[in-house]
């Protein structure tokens, strides 16, 4: 029985010895979202620690749900691009470009439990604010 309390005590020395290394690693990282924008959101939120280390461990959540999320609908765009190459199979697409558009951030948040709305108007085409004469429709 003792037997097992040692190795309980071992795998928490392991994990605490771990998180210590991991929280020692971050002040020598400099993360791809600044210190000043996430104290400022982390502040906004009523959030308030000296401790930059917790405030780049955000820094380091945040940036791996943005990439996540863009993963995301990225995947969401290209199947979105296949979709409509089937439907004009006659049609030659001289275009490869993928065009992101909000719908498919939207349905790529919506799978992490965020739920986007956008106003009536808000433009949504990958044709907007191109000009006219070059548009190829």
């Amino acid at each position: 029985m003792n037997h097992n309390n040692q190795q309980s005590s071992d795998g928490r020395h392991d994990d605490d010895a771990a998180l210590t290394e991991f929280l020692a690693s971050l002040m020598d990282y400099t993360p791809t979202i600044p210190d000043e924008l996430v104290e400022h959101y982390l502040a906004k939120s009523g959030f308030h620690c000296p401790d930059v280390r917790l405030t780049r461990l955000v820094a380091v959540a945040t940036q791996k749900f943005v990439a996540e999320v863009a993963s995301d609908a990225l995947q969401q765009c290209k199947a979105r691009q296949s979709a409509v190459v089937k439907d004009k199979r006659d049609k030659q697409q001289k275009d490869k470009r993928l065009i992101l558009t909000m719908e498919d951030l939207s349905k790529a948040l919506r799978e992490s439990g965020v739920n986007v709305k956008h106003q009536e108007y808000f433009a949504d085409s990958p044709s907007t604010g191109i000009d006219p004469a070059s548009r190829e429709e």
